[in-house]
């Protein structure tokens, strides 16, 4: 009887599993035949609406089947057959691959995302991460308070979003599992102290890219694209909104929504702090050092900021300076066998292969969406409508659309820059409210997205699925967006 009980149970937890990719299937097959049938894709780039129906494959089949990775490959394959024949399918996939393999920017995502899953890994088995999730939670015992800190720690780390979410996530877990926090919500705070803290302070990377290109479009003089940047920091209305939703949500001044009531239910009732589906996903790494202290958590963690900041803000040098720095800290102590460190390097590397599939993917996705000239459509549509006084809004919500749908948080205002900017001064709109509304829709689309780089590393770092972490962090960023709408309306 118990036999039969446990597989029938099993049974049931495969079943939407099963269902799920055949669902994915049919939809990809459905595809084929409409666009073979239809022969489109002989005017590639000019598809007009039909520019978004991979996009919309991608978010119906990933709400669904709640995969990732094999929804973004499935918008890929129905993005291609519109713009190739079916014979030449395979190589424009093939080079699809290559194209993205051999982007820069993707090659540097990847290395440095590996190196800082190493020297997460490096710390967790040193001893560190336990060490610091000790102290905290004997220097805080309340949930509140345990929550407040993570926040307060994604403010202080606020060079990189991916240093931020890495860093915060990983640490914090000890700490907010012992007061009964569902790592979903601590996903949350930490994706929310992420991209919205970089925008608003003008030493990190956001500022560096966006400075950079405010000057390339001649808005700004050579040098001054940070002063400008800086003028629309006020006007950067989604960040400020999300920032203030947290303290909110934590404090409990706003009630829990959606699927995030469940899971804080879940772990304040039972302790039980990942759903099933997480825990079955998620690997916890075992702690090798028994006598480890702080200072092998700071010195590595500091180690990484310094390391970071001095080579002009660049993660992937300051992570391999910081990884060095660590192995010559623990050598020096005799904490782990040498050979035990090097395994750790590797497997925190190995470890962030699943999380820069669905960042890979997203890459792929952006490529066919560019080829089906999705961005300057529904910036094209959209301007048709745009006046001084809707400009800052509209910027914010068509922007702040693209980017979520296509997971290019900076790479869309490389397209949308030229088209807006010269726009806002033909309408005498104020330049750094329109300004602060593209960045607010950039920050916006890497927190919200749920196959974008910020969603996935807060998730990957605090051990749960990015799609859990998207769904439940969706009503917050959802209602920060709106209040934002609200006030780009209001402020002109």
């Amino acid at each position: 009887m118990l036999n039969e009980r446990a597989e029938s149970l099993m049974l049931e937890r495969v079943r939407p599993q099963f269902k799920a990719p055949i669902f994915a299937i049919c939809l990809a097959v459905l595809a084929v035949a409409v666009f073979s049938y239809f022969n489109i894709g002989a005017n590639e780039g000019d598809f007009g609406a039909l520019s978004l129906f991979p996009t919309l494959v991608v978010v119906v089949t990933a709400l669904y089947t709640k995969r990732t990775i094999e929804s973004l490959f499935i918008g890929v394959l129905v993005g291609l057959l519109m713009t190739k024949s079916f014979a030449d399918f395979i190589p424009a996939l093939g080079e699809n691959f290559l194209t993205v393999f051999m982007n820069d920017t993707v090659a540097w995502i990847f290395i440095a995302c590996g190196l800082m899953g190493s020297m997460i890994s490096l710390v967790t088995v040193g001893g560190g991460a336990e060490a610091f999730g000790n102290w905290i939670s004997k220097k805080v015992t309340t949930k509140k308070g345990t929550l407040f800190s993570t926040m307060g720690l994604g403010m202080l780390i606020f060079i990189d979003d991916y240093l931020n979410a890495m860093t915060i996530g990983s640490s914090m877990r000890k700490a907010t599992d012992k007061v009964k926090t569902s790592r979903e919500f601590l996903a949350y705070v930490v994706d929310s102290t992420a991209a919205p803290v970089c925008i608003i302070l003008p030493f990190s990377t956001w500022a560096v890219f966006f400075s950079g290109l405010l000057e390339e479009n001649n808005v700004a003089a050579e040098g001054q694209g940070i002063e400008l940047f800086i003028s629309a920091i006020p006007y950067m209305f989604y960040a400020w909104v999300c920032l203030a939703i947290v303290v909110l949500a934590i404090n409990k001044n706003i009630p829990l929504l959606g699927k995030m009531r469940q899971a804080e239910e879940r772990a304040e009732r039972t302790g039980v702090v990942l759903s099933e589906e997480d825990a079955a996903a998620n690997v916890e790494m075992e702690e090798a050092a028994t006598n480890s202290n702080m200072w092998n958590f700071f010195v590595p963690i500091g180690a990484l900021i310094f390391f970071t900041w001095y080579f002009d803000i660049d993660i992937m040098s300051g992570a391999m300076a910081a990884i060095f720095a660590t192995l010559l800290f623990y050598f020096v102590q005799r904490l782990l066998p040498m050979l035990e460190m090097f395994d750790a390097v590797l497997k925190g590397f190995v470890g962030m292969i699943a999380p820069l599939g669905t960042l890979f993917c997203g890459f792929m996705l952006a490529e066919v969406n560019n080829s089906l000239g999705t961005t300057e459509y529904v910036i094209q549509t959209a301007s048709t409508i745009m006046t001084a006084d809707l400009l800052p809004a509209a910027v914010f919500v068509t922007m702040a659309g693209l980017a979520f749908a296509t997971a290019s948080f900076w790479g869309i205002f490389v397209v949308g820059m030229p088209i807006i900017l010269p726009l806002a001064v033909a309408v005498d709109a104020n330049l750094p409210i329109v300004i602060g509304a593209m960045i607010s829709a950039s920050a916006f689309g890497s927190h919200a997205c749920f196959y974008g780089d910020s969603t996935v590393l807060s998730a990957k770092a605090c051990g749960i699925t990015p799609m859990n972490h998207a769904l439940t962090q969706l009503p917050y960023t959802l209602l920060a967006a709106g209040i934002a709408t609200a006030l780009y309306l209001v402020i002109v």
